[in-house]
Parts: C-alpha cells; structure tokens; sequence
C-alpha cells in the first residue's frame, strides 16, 4: 500500500517552514491569522503549489510552495495563476 506524500515527513517540514514565515496569502495579499478554529476555517493557513501539482509542479521544491488562505487556495483550484480582481481604471 503506497502512502501519501503529504503526510510524510519532508511536507510537514516544508509547511511548517513555511507558516514560519508570517508571511500574507500570495493570492489575496491580506494577513493569515495565527490562530483559527479548525484546519477548515476559510481564513486558514495551507499551502499552495505556485504550479499546481496536477500540471506537474513539485510537492516537496520551496521555491513552488507559497502561504495561502484555505478559501484562496481553493477559488484558485489548479489554474496556473491566481485570481485577481479586475481593477478598473475609472472611478464610478
């Protein structure tokens, strides 16, 4: 029976190292907050793949691993950039 990747030992470490960091959601750009109730809280802490594993990005490479929100991370599903807002130059 073959184990999942993301429950070994070198993941845990790359997102431990990673939240160590404090740094903003890299899709959003607004703070993650230390402590949420729950892994499923929209505002918490997950790691995202810069290029999605599913396109053939890298589990384990840091330079593909970035700090995200849960709900960030999940509206970005696989696409290889992350969703931005549509600015408008005008002011209505």
């Amino acid at each position: 029976m073959a184990s999942n990747p993301r429950n070994g030992r070198p993941y845990r470490r790359l997102v431990a190292a990673q939240k160590a960091r404090g740094l903003p959601c890299w899709i959003c750009g607004h703070n993650i907050p230390e402590r949420v109730d729950g892994r499923r809280h929209p505002l918490a802490f997950t790691l995202d793949h810069v290029v999605p594993l599913s396109r053939g990005g890298s589990l384990l490479d840091p330079a593909n691993a970035r700090s995200a929100h849960r709900a960030c991370n999940s509206a970005r599903g696989n696409r290889p950039d992350p969703v931005r807002p549509v600015q408008s130059s005008r002011r209505w």
